[in-house]
């Protein structure tokens, strides 16, 4: 699976249809239209743009 951000291929599945990018430090759902996520310092995940990245 290839990180949508960086296409970078050091990714990890962290839960059904969810991934996680080891290089970029962003969570990513395959569902749907790809929502990306960054993970907050409470461990909350908040919805961002691919483009704000």
């Amino acid at each position: 699976m290839q990180c949508p951000i960086c296409n970078g291929k050091q990714t990890g599945k962290v839960g059904s249809d969810q991934y996680y990018c080891w290089s970029c430090y962003v969570e990513f759902s395959t569902r749907g239209d790809g929502e990306v996520y960054e993970i907050c310092e409470d461990g909350n995940l908040m919805a961002i743009n691919a483009d704000e990245v």
